[in-house]
């Protein structure tokens, strides 16, 4: 019989009451590994009534003492790192190199909260007036909430709840219901690092439980990673419940290649970017835009046996490139717009459809697959795909590949592959893509640097990590004092101003 999990509210694991369960598979064997709760309303709201009565203790708590909790958190990540990729690669089906990527760079995030003192520092102004001094500070929201996607079941988790955590604020964390297991154990660490009971509550469960996380009125707060429909979905009823929301949605990040780029470069890199965690990433390239016709030919020439080469192993192995989808119905989603490009006139010049995993035949595998001489006016090439598939748009000339990216609803990522700085410029000041990267496929900034994209890619005025996060999770009080020796006698009618 498959395990049952928990929730963690007030410091304890606890067990769901809606009587609603959904299975959490392994992906590489296609087995059901356990059955995790679905929260009900009721359960959201004991979890927001622990935070909220834990809170205003741990918002007292001076920001260097909050800052060892999160020194110590890293500290505990580092020790079991190798239990949680394992774990994490069981239940995603990412391989495990991949699985403590995905750990480490939300690590980096909680290394980046450790420094909640400075980043918390407000301005004074001494003398802003006679005998009148101004100053800043940043105070908590309180009460806070992150609804997180399956694709990074351990980073994403880390870039809400870590610095929402370091400024004061609880947190309620609705992880995804397909691998849950690695936030409830970063919970158990969080609480071992010294957090009190409360503040760190997971609570799993579906769409009954994001609504009723989007309609409670203590939840100051929310922070989405998802699909865009539902990204829209959040943003707009978190919005009119009166919360602040930030919501990061789809992609389709395209890769300029140009005429004069190292194509042997270039074609590693969109394997890397491309089938690395079977294309289960918001920053994967979906899209290769070779620029002239020469160019477009010898890219896909050097494409076609990377592909065909890719190494798929189960979760657990440490030498593959990429392991198996997360779930049987993602699985069937993919091959189904693969068909779809076939059917739209796309050349299939690779079909991993057909992917058999020897001794895991009923894993949800599936090889790369390389579309080539695809048009922008193709279901495969408008939509977020979100597997192991690569669309190959050629592009006549650079203004033309600068288009297709600019033009695409999408605009989370994209990349340019030049050895002409000029070009580069120029494509970097243009495009009106949120993360750019030159001669890097994947320009994920750093923990010191905000994370977020443009157009229907994101929700919201803020983004991810980075100064953003400390902005998002904490309100600017400001202050004007004047002490009595600095008052005048009499009422004064008009508006201060300072003389």
């Amino acid at each position: 019989m498959a395990a049952e999990l928990t929730h963690f509210i007030g410091g304890k694991h606890v067990k769901g009451t809606s009587g609603r369960f959904a299975d959490v598979f392994w992906p590489m064997t296609g087995e059901v590994a356990a059955r995790v709760p679905l929260a009900s309303k009721a359960e959201i709201r004991a979890a927001v009534e622990n935070a909220r009565a834990a809170q205003p203790a741990w918002a007292a708590v001076n920001p260097q003492r909050r800052a060892r909790v999160m020194t110590k958190f890293v500290d505990l990540l580092n020790r079991d790192m190798d239990k949680l990729a394992d774990r994490l690669a069981r239940e995603h089906g990412k391989v495990i190199p991949d699985a403590k990527g995905d750990i480490q760079r939300g690590l980096e995030v909680a290394e980046f909260a450790t420094g909640i003192p400075h980043l918390l520092k407000g301005e004074y102004t001494e003398g802003a007036g006679p005998g009148i001094d101004v100053y800043s500070m940043r105070q908590p929201l309180g009460v806070v909430a992150g609804i997180t996607p399956f694709n990074f079941p351990a980073m994403i988790p880390m870039w809400k709840f870590a610095p929402a955590i370091a400024c004061g604020n609880a947190f309620i964390l609705k992880p995804s219901e397909r691998d849950p297991s690695v936030p409830l154990m970063l919970a158990e660490l969080m609480l071992e690092a010294g957090l009190p009971p409360g503040i760190l509550n997971v609570v799993n469960g579906d769409k009954e439980a994001v609504d009723a996380i989007l309609d409670d009125e203590d939840i100051q707060a929310v922070g989405f990673v998802g699909s865009t429909p539902i990204a829209a979905y959040v943003y707009a009823r978190g919005a009119a419940s009166g919360k602040r929301v930030a919501c990061f949605g789809g992609a389709k990040n395209h890769m300029i290649v140009m005429p004069d780029a190292d194509l042997d470069q270039a074609a590693d890199a969109l394997i890397g970017a491309g089938y690395g965690s079977a294309g289960e990433r918001c920053m994967a390239v979906s899209v290769a835009v070779p620029v002239g016709q020469k160019t477009a030919d010898a890219l896909v020439e050097r494409l076609i046996p990377r592909i065909e080469g890719l190494k798929i192993g189960p979760s657990t192995s440490l030498d593959a490139d990429m392991g198996p989808l997360v779930t049987r119905a993602h699985l069937d989603k993919v091959k189904g717009y693969v068909a779809t490009g076939v059917k739209e006139g796309a050349k299939l010049k690779v079909d991993g459809r057909d992917f058999r995993m020897q001794g895991y035949e009923q894993g949800f595998y599936m090889g790369g697959c390389l579309f080539d001489e695809v048009t922008r006016d193709m279901r495969i090439y408008k939509e977020e795909i979100f597997g192991p598939v690569l669309s190959v748009v050629r592009a006549r000339d650079y203004d033309e590949g600068l288009r297709l990216a600019m033009d695409h609803e999408y605009g989370n990522g994209v990349a340019i592959f030049t050895r002409d700085g000029d070009t580069a410029r120029d494509f970097v000041a243009k495009v009106n893509i949120g993360m750019v990267g030159v001669n890097v496929p994947i320009p994920v900034p750093l923990a010191y640097y905000t994370f977020g994209g443009w157009k229907k890619s994101a929700f919201g005025d803020l983004n991810q990590h980075g100064p953003d996060s400390i902005r998002f999770y904490t309100r600017t009080k400001t202050v004007t004092s004047r002490w009595p020796s600095g008052v005048k006698e009499g009422a004064e009618f008009s508006i201060p101003v300072m003389k």
